[in-house]
């Protein structure tokens, strides 16, 4: 009986520790239709633009419907680590989870929050599309919301 109750705890011990399990990027599994973006709060169901930032220091995933939410979200919590953050978004062609800030993107895409920015390697990158890089999509994020906020406020 003793075994049976230690091979019980050991198989629900290795059952519940790959709960939430992170791979060796520090993304956690994402739970699609079910995880919530932490900013917008909508479910994550569109998973050519999924972002996870990871806070450096406590490790913790931040899930996103996309980049813009997560650009967003560092501007309104004041995220003090958000330099030091790694940031992934998923490849919009193959679906795959590449370095957000590496990635070149376009901004002609229908993206679950409408910013319309889109993520690729070199290799997945579609051709005849005009292209820019991270630190623009930062700036053009900040653009779009200021100009929405705008328009909001002139109904």
């Amino acid at each position: 009986m003793k075994k049976f109750s230690l091979l019980l705890l050991t198989a629900i011990f290795i059952n519940f520790s790959g709960c939430g399990k992170k791979d060796n990027t520090g993304l956690a599994k994402m739970h699609w239709d079910r995880d919530m973006c932490e900013r917008c709060k909508m479910a994550i169901s569109e998973r050519k633009f999924a972002v996870q930032v990871i806070n450096p220091k406590t490790h913790k995933s931040y899930k996103f419907d996309d980049i813009g939410c997560a650009v967003l979200w560092f501007k309104e919590e004041k995220t003090p680590w958000k330099n030091q953050a790694k940031i992934w978004i998923t490849d919009a062609k193959t679906g795959q989870w590449i370095d957000a800030k590496k990635a070149i993107y376009t901004d002609d895409s229908i993206t679950p929050m409408a910013f319309g920015f889109a993520a690729y390697t070199q290799k997945t990158l579609p051709a005849n599309h005009h292209t820019i890089h991270f630190n623009k999509v930062i700036q053009k994020v900040i653009e779009l919301e200021k100009l929405n906020q705008q328009r909001g406020g002139e109904e």
